[in-house]
């Protein structure tokens, strides 16, 4: 990863909470369905990443516009705090889980692809999107991954928060322990 800008590292110390759309960021955005139903493909050092996350005290939520029984179950594997998945307006579905939390945009860092997600990328403090967005996404965006979704972006953003934070280097020493 090259080094940050200082305006990309403030605004990483600043986050207190992950949240990011599925299709396209967690996943490579192929839905495979057949049956029994549909299968995706989520990246396991994504789902570390989450793990050091919550174990560093943050919180993570996804959210997508597109239900999806394969998104539940893998959420409920990595205990992510909050799920939505429903059709409407994802900016409102955020400021809900801001009011529970007592936070404010600027301390979301928010990871979307494409244009359903314009308007919280426009909104959180750190906009992250993946090679290849949209261009409406990629514009918006403080920090383009270097990794694309479903290949360990999530897990790239969350070092780079951490890092940022003072916080990677403590990981870091708790795994060789």
């Amino acid at each position: 990863m090259p080094d940050p800008s200082p305006d990309l590292v403030a605004r990483a110390t600043r986050v207190r909470l992950l949240l990011c759309d599925v299709d396209g960021i967690l996943t490579d955005a192929s839905i495979y369905v057949g049956d029994p139903g549909e299968y995706k493909r989520f990246n396991v050092r994504d789902g570390l990443g989450i793990a050091v996350w919550r174990r560093q005290g943050f919180k993570t939520g996804w959210v997508s516009a597109r239900p999806s029984a394969a998104t539940t179950i893998r959420a409920q594997e990595l205990g992510v705090e909050f799920l939505i998945q429903q059709k409407g307006s994802k900016v409102a579905a955020i400021e809900g889980v801001l009011a529970v939390e007592k936070l404010t945009w600027d301390e979301v860092c928010y990871m979307g692809d494409d244009i359903v997600d314009l308007g919280a990328l426009a909104r959180a403090g750190l906009a992250v999107c993946v090679p290849p967005g949209h261009p409406e996404a990629l514009k918006r965006a403080h920090y383009v991954t270097q990794l694309a979704g479903g290949q360990g972006a999530v897990r790239e953003v969350i070092e780079l928060i951490l890092t940022a934070q003072g916080r990677w280097a403590r990981v870091v020493e708790e795994a060789l322990a």
